[in-house]
């Protein structure tokens, strides 16, 4: 079994953080187009969030994991789902 050095000097490679970045990537502009769409576009470019999606999401950021709708859990540990292929590969290449 690896040293945990050995598994920190994998996980933490430049080859492991670039795949796990680009993923990080996609995640992050999917989630920004997503947030996009549900606001109304200003003349001036500006985007307004509406209100219900406002507090939705709030309280979102404001509920600890424990504490999130089996739902929310779900999506969450979807996102982790797309991280594990790089994790697993840096781990047994």
């Amino acid at each position: 079994m690896p040293s945990q050095d050995q598994i920190s000097e994998v996980l933490e490679s430049v080859q492991t953080i670039q795949r796990l970045a680009e993923i990080e990537h996609q995640r992050w502009a999917h989630w920004q187009q997503f947030v996009h769409d549900q606001c109304e576009r200003r003349a001036d470019g500006s985007l307004i969030i509406p209100p219900d999606l406002v507090e939705r999401w709030e309280i979102q950021i404001a509920t600890p994991y424990a504490e999130l709708s089996e739902q929310e859990k779900k999506s969450d540990q979807e996102q982790v789902h797309r991280y594990l292929p790089v994790v697993i590969d840096a781990l047994t290449s």
